[in-house]
């Protein structure tokens, strides 16, 4: 089994949202990080997947996820292909 490599995409209010080479489980996703929570969450729908996250990080997280969902597919299909990502702006 390859060992998964994560890339961080974007970095905002100590959060990192990264994707990780050698993962192409479906569906689409990516993984978040924060302090000890973390969670893997689905592009299309912005549900969690995997993990937990606080209320507060989860509003953040969706917002984010929202705004950058196009870029966020576009990253999964790179990604699949093992071609670099495309860093993501943070939320602000």
């Amino acid at each position: 089994m390859k060992r998964k490599i994560p890339i961080t995409l974007s970095r905002f209010f100590g959060v990192i949202i990264s994707m990780h080479y050698n993962d192409s489980s479906p569906p689409p996703h990516f993984h978040v990080h924060y302090d000890n929570q973390n969670a893997i969450i689905d592009i299309q729908s912005l549900t969690i997947l995997q993990g937990n996250l606080t209320p507060r990080l989860r509003g953040l997280i969706t917002e984010w996820a929202a705004l950058h969902q196009n870029e966020l597919f576009r990253n999964w299909e790179l990604v699949q292909k093992n071609a670099p990502l495309e860093k993501i702006r943070p939320l602000e």
